[in-house]
């Protein structure tokens, strides 16, 4: 049974960073495309950062401010967001693109959604 658990949240303040990660379980992740997404009260689920094993890219909604790495011998894939702001308040979230392995795409593309991790940056 193939999971994702997403983990690294928290409560910090403006300015500060956070390194999520998204463990995976009953896949190897050797063939993938793997996103982050967030979703803030009322509002819909958006991508916040995706990477791709199979042609190598990664893709931000803010490049400035969010990273993704995959860390191959631990199965698990990490993004880090730098100078937070309160509009990052959110649940983060990852998932994989089961159906065309590659970034990009709508949600329903995206399977194995974690618990989510709550991020919450005070003013």
């Amino acid at each position: 049974q193939v999971q994702f658990v997403e983990s690294g949240g928290g409560l910090v303040q403006s300015g500060g960073s956070l390194r999520l990660s998204c463990a995976a379980s009953g896949v190897t992740l050797d063939y993938y495309a793997i996103g982050w997404f967030r979703q803030a009260p009322g509002k819909e689920r958006e991508a916040v950062s995706c990477i791709s094993s199979i042609d190598g890219s990664t893709h931000y909604a803010d490049s400035t401010r969010f990273t993704i790495s995959t860390d191959n011998a631990k199965n698990t894939v990490y993004t880090q967001i730098y100078s937070l702001k309160p509009e990052d308040t959110a649940v983060y979230y990852c998932a994989e693109n089961l159906m065309r392995r590659r970034c990009g795409g709508p949600r329903h593309e995206y399977a194995y959604w974690g618990q989510g991790t709550q991020v919450t940056v005070s003013s």
